[in-house]
């Protein structure tokens, strides 16, 4: 942040020290939301021409209260500025379900809180059935149908959709469907005599309570199982550790079932930053699980905008932009880059400088070949911004030992 970028007043003012502009807000005013956005209050001097708001918080969305819990989802109505992908937050009390049900759009998905089971079945007649944890991932591709039920603990998870105009109130639900059959067309099909149905239930049940499930082992039923699983549980996975954070990419490489979406899960410690970068071959959509952060994004032609974020906030950066992601708060910053892109792929401002002739970087930056020498040699995913040590550390560590969930969402 720009030294005396805030004037000390009583409250926090569009006054930018560093150059003597702005001035008071007499108001009216949402204090609150200025508090929360302090790089849109006084922004940045490099920030210059109109760029689309590329933020929205899912505690700014309609909440969908069910028995059974609770949903909000952000989509291109709520952020225009998202091209590729759309999101849903959804709850569920101990043993309640989101009902069965798919989708036309492919579905990823993390566990953020609690425990759940998830079954499906794809277009070959295989099963699958698996408990996931906090941490853990799901992916249901188009078209395969699926259950949700939460476990003891109840959960709260993250759906991320791979059309930005996917809606939950636009799935396909089994008693949405059943309602809308005539009941001797049901009968005919499940060769049961129609009296029977009587009690199917005359509208969609969505999200309603249930009693919690016992051990898969007593409920799993006889049949082919999948050959590729549709869970990823993350302690398996390796994190990549550089001198300030920790990152986990989630693609084809370790998720064979995601064919459609990959992730990044990054862990920024406080005083670090996600290196100056950007991705060639899809925009980015970013959910913010834990700290505070300020994004800074280029999108060519002298356009610059900074944006602020907290938990439970939603990012989009256009595809090529270039970009920052650094922790601004006071404890580890967490979130999830998502790419509508079966393989994750970024390329790194200090990687292209390095392998580029040292005399042609020196005249592009006004540099000395002696400053550009001392550039970092490596990608280094996420640095230091203000080393907590008191300097700075020019190159990053890579440990290739394996982390568990626990470190992505640790406090």
């Amino acid at each position: 942040m720009e030294k005396g970028i805030f004037r000390m007043t009583e409250k926090k003012e569009p006054i930018r020290n560093v150059d003597q502009t702005g001035w008071i807000d007499q108001g009216p005013r949402n204090y609150q939301r200025d508090l929360q956005n302090p790089d849109l209050l006084v922004p940045p001097t490099t920030d210059h021409g109109t760029v689309a708001n590329l933020r929205f918080s899912f505690s700014d969305a309609h909440m969908r209260l069910e028995s059974g819990g609770w949903t909000r989802e952000v989509t291109n109505r709520e952020l225009p500025a998202s091209h590729d992908l759309a999101g849903v937050n959804m709850c569920l009390k101990p043993g309640a379900y989101r009902e069965m049900h798919w989708h036309q759009q492919a579905e990823w998905a993390m566990m953020l809180k609690g425990n759940a089971r998830v079954t499906a079945l794809n277009e070959n007649g295989e099963s699958f059935i698996d408990d996931v944890a906090a941490g853990d991932l799901w992916d249901f591709e188009a078209g395969i149908p699926h259950s949700i039920q939460a476990l003891d603990q109840g959960c709260e998870f993250l759906l991320v959709f791979s059309e930005p105009d996917f809606s939950e109130n636009n799935t396909f639900l089994l008693t949405d469907w059943l309602a809308h059959t005539p009941k001797d067309i049901i009968a005919a099909n499940f060769k049961v005599d129609e009296a029977t149905l009587k009690p199917l239930p005359s509208h969609e049940k969505y999200i309603f309570d249930g009693n919690v499930p016992g051990p898969i082992e007593t409920v799993k039923k006889p049949g082919t199982p999948m050959k590729t699983p549709l869970t990823l549980h993350m302690k398996d996975v390796p994190a990549k550790k550089f001198e300030a954070g920790k990152v986990w990419i989630i693609d084809q490489s370790v998720f064979p079932a995601a064919q459609t979406i990959s992730a990044a899960i990054v862990e920024v410690q406080p005083g670090g930053m996600r290196e100056m970068h950007w991705h060639p071959k899809s925009e980015e959509w970013d959910y913010y699980i834990q700290g505070q952060a300020k994004v800074g994004v280029f999108n060519s032609n002298t356009l610059a905008r900074t944006f602020n974020f907290d938990a439970g906030d939603v990012g989009v950066i256009p595809k090529e932009a270039g970009h920052y992601i650094q922790n601004i708060g006071e404890k580890p910053l967490i979130f999830i880059e998502l790419f509508k892109n079966p393989v994750y792929s970024d390329v790194s401002l200090n990687k292209w400088l390095a392998i580029s002739p040292t005399q042609m970087v020196a005249d592009h930056l006004n540099l000395p070949t002696s400053t550009i020498e001392n550039f970092p040699s490596e990608e280094a995913a996420v640095v230091w911004y203000q080393d907590p040590r008191g300097h700075v550390t020019p190159r990053a560590v890579v440990d290739p030992e394996t982390y568990s969930a626990n470190d992505v969402f640790g406090e």
